[in-house]
Order: C-alpha cells, then structure tokens, then sequence
C-alpha cells in the first residue's frame, strides 16, 4: 500500500522537475548561441580591419614604389644635366687653361727677349761711351808732365788727363779699393767721376771715395764726400749706407752728435727694414736715444737693389 502512494507521490512531481530542467537547458543553449554570435560578429570584425589594414600596406607599398621610380628618374635626369653642364664649362675652362699657359709662356719670352734687348742697348751704350771718350781722348792735347811732388791717395792722379774705358776703370778702381791699396783705388774713382759722373756706377765710386776718409778718420772731409753721395745723386743704391755712415762720422766729431742722430732717424723713416736702418737703430740706442723703426707701408720696397 505505502508502495503504491510513493510511487503515486513520485509521477505526480516527475512533471515539475523535468520541466524545470527542460527551462534550464534551453537557456543555456540561449547563451550559447548567443556566445558564438558574438564570436562570429568579432570574428568578421577582425577580418574587416586585417583586410583593411592589407589594402592600406598594399596603398603604401605601392607610393613607395612610386616615390623610387620618382625619385630614380629625378636622379637620373640630375646626372644627366651635371653631365650636360659639366661638358658645357669642363671644356672651355681647360680650353681657357691653356691659353693662360701660352700666353704666360709668350709673356715670360717676351720678358727674356726684353731682358737680352736691354742687356744689348747697355752693352752698346758702354761701347758707345767708350767710342766717344776714345775720340775726346784722341782730339785732347798731350797732357802736362806730373809734378815732382807726386800724388797722393785722394786725389787724382790725371786731373784732366785722358779717360780709359768705363768698365775697366770702374773694376780697377773697386779691386784696388777692395785689396786695400787706397792710393791707387781713391785716384781711379776721382777719375772714373771725372769722366763718367752721370753713369749708374758714379754714385758707387763717390760712395767708396767718402768710406775712405772715413776709414782714415778724416771725418769732415767723409761727412762733405757723404753729402756728395745723397745731393748729387738722390735716391741711388747707396743712399741708405751714405746715410748710417755721414751719421757715424758726425757723431764722432766733437758738437755734432744729434746731427748724426737725425741722419739715423732719417735713414730709419726712409728705409725701414734695411739692414743700415737696423744698424742705425742700434746706434742710437749706443748713444742713449730711442729707436721705434716704423713697419714697411703694403707694396712699398724698403731700398733700391743693391750694386757693387
């Protein structure tokens, strides 16, 4: 009996609990197919924005195949308008190269063939003076006999005797003077001036004549032979050493000590940068004054060149 009312009891319940199962199933397949939704929706997401982000990489690719191909033409039109441009100057430039050269060589021949020409006037003009002093010497009358006295170094031994060819009374002259026999070299320079004062040696034979007296300490007569030097012949090769010596011997005579010293400071303002102008600064401080030699002006040479 208790069987039948349990079992009784058991198929009236079974309804309700199979029916609350059945609910709970169909939900969750609900969330299920719900779930797979949203994976399917995220899923074609994802392939959309793959797919746009390939055309997107395949746009840049394909720009910067472009920019190359853009950038290799403009490159190759470059070297094509340097190439154009350097044929165009490369060659004039060479072209105008050599003929600078040529006519460098054609001006340095020019120079030399001047240079021989004026070597060859000088050489006819000395000739031509020695002619001349030949022909004087074959038109004057015979010369007086020489006094018994003699002569002495510093004078002429022929005061108006004939003259001897310039280049060789010139050299005789300097060798005598060189080799210490004054007594002959002195006479030979007063002649040589005599004859020839107005060459381009006359300043050097006056010049020597002054550093004799100088050297025999007949410093009067050095300073007058000097002055010769600077005011008959102005500006010659000599001038600076005319100046440091007439300087030299004024300051060793009694008196004229800042005579001397102006002839340095002149010698300095004239001829800066010289070797007498550094001697002559060297001088002045000997004698206790100061010496500022000033610097040489832009292209200005300090002395003339220098001759035997």
């Amino acid at each position: 009996m208790k069987a039948r009312i349990l079992l009784v009891c058991v198929l009236l319940t079974a309804p309700g609990f199979t029916f609350a199962a059945s609910k709970e199933i169909q939900e969750l397949q609900r969330d299920i197919a719900l779930l797979q939704q949203q994976v399917k929706d995220l899923q074609r997401s994802q392939d959309e924005k793959f797919a746009s982000l390939t055309e997107l990489a395949r746009q840049a690719i394909e720009a910067a195949n472009r920019a190359n191909t853009g950038v290799a033409v403009i490159q190759s039109n470059l070297d094509k308008s340097l190439r154009d441009q350097e044929s165009k100057v490369v060659a004039p430039v060479v072209g105008l190269g050599s003929q600078i050269r040529d006519i460098s060589n054609n001006v340095n021949t020019l120079a030399q063939a001047v240079s021989d020409l004026t070597s060859t006037l000088n050489r006819m003009q000395a000739q031509m003076t020695d002619l001349s002093q030949q022909v004087k010497t074959m038109q004057a009358p015979p010369p007086a006999p020489p006094n018994a006295t003699g002569t002495g170094a510093g004078q002429s031994a022929s005061t108006d005797g004939p003259c001897g060819p310039a280049s060789s009374l010139y050299d005789n002259a300097l060798r005598d003077y060189r080799s210490g026999k004054y007594d002959l070299a002195v006479p030979e320079f007063n002649d040589y001036l005599r004859c020839y004062g107005n060459t381009d040696l006359a300043p050097n034979a006056q010049f020597y004549v002054a550093m004799y007296h100088y050297g025999q300490k007949n410093f009067d007569d050095a300073v007058r032979e000097f002055d010769m030097v600077l005011e008959k012949y102005p500006d010659n090769n000599k001038t600076p050493e005319a100046l440091l010596y007439k300087g030299r011997a004024l300051a060793q005579t009694p008196g004229h000590k800042t005579e001397g010293a102006n002839e340095w400071r002149e010698l300095i303002k004239r001829f800066p940068k010289t070797d007498p102008a550094r001697m002559a600064c060297d001088d002045l401080k000997s004698l206790g004054y100061n010496c500022a030699p000033p610097a040489v002006p832009a292209g200005k040479k300090s002395a003339a060149p220098r001759k035997k």
